[in-house]
């Protein structure tokens, strides 16, 4: 669907009947918080069964929050009640896999929280980037690289466009960069433009959830601020848990 820059939106969104959708925001390290709102899905699922949900984590699993290595673990694990999981790429993950490769991208992820997932991991983060990166390289589960560069940067569903961090106004969701998806903020997060589809975004810290009509943006900082949020989507209906 292309986009269709420069109108409002006015009209409804919508899942096909029967899907729910459980969408994540930025996680951060905070294994802690992504295990309780886990639970939480697992708890609203069998109060509210239906048949065919869905979870989607927006990316940016790693940096900053103490716990990179142990939400890798849970994003490993079964997703809650066992339904499917789709995990999608952030741009944190993305400077992580860069520094795996090339240690001249360190200065950059470590500014970021990049020093913290490699504490997660027992590899000194104060030591020289060069032996940090191959401290790493060999401390880093094969399981945990090999989910990391699998992950898609985009998917979509009924009237929704999730992507880490959302779209470049004008530009159709189906030409869209990878750079707009993983990095772009202001023009998107400005633009009051029909984008084809509502995307769901995470990547740019509000206090609270963000519903607009075009975008819902859900990272609220949970590193710093211990609110992990989730989006529910179901029929033409928006909810949110928060943590």
């Amino acid at each position: 669907m292309g986009a269709r820059s420069g109108r409002k939106l006015t009209q409804r969104t919508h899942l096909p009947a029967g899907r729910r959708i459980y969408a994540i925001g930025d996680v951060h390290g905070r294994a802690d918080l992504l295990a309780m709102l886990q639970r939480r899905i697992a708890a609203d699922l069998e109060r509210h069964p239906i048949a065919d949900p869905l979870l989607i984590c927006l990316g940016d699993y790693v940096d900053r929050g103490p716990d990179s290595a142990g939400v890798l673990d849970l994003l490993l694990g079964e997703a809650p009640a066992g339904m499917k999981r789709i995990a999608l790429l952030g741009n944190h993950e993305e400077l992580m896999l860069r520094f795996l490769v090339d240690d001249s991208a360190g200065p950059v992820w470590f500014a970021n929280g990049g020093d913290a997932t490699l504490e997660s991991y027992g590899v000194d983060a104060l030591d020289s980037y060069d032996r940090a990166r191959r401290q790493f390289e060999r401390l880093f589960p094969a399981r945990h690289r090999a989910f990391l560069e699998s992950l898609p940067i985009s998917h979509s569903e009924g009237d929704y466009f999730f992507a880490h961090a959302g779209v470049r106004p004008g530009t159709a969701l189906g030409d869209q960069r990878r750079e707009d998806l993983l990095w772009i903020r202001g023009e998107f997060l400005r633009s009051e433009a029909d984008h084809g589809k509502v995307v769901v975004h995470g990547h740019s810290i509000a206090a609270e959830p963000e519903s607009r009509p075009n975008r819902i943006g859900i990272d609220t900082g949970a590193y710093a601020s211990g609110r992990l949020t989730c989006l529910v989507l179901e029929g033409e209906k928006r909810r949110f848990f928060v943590t």
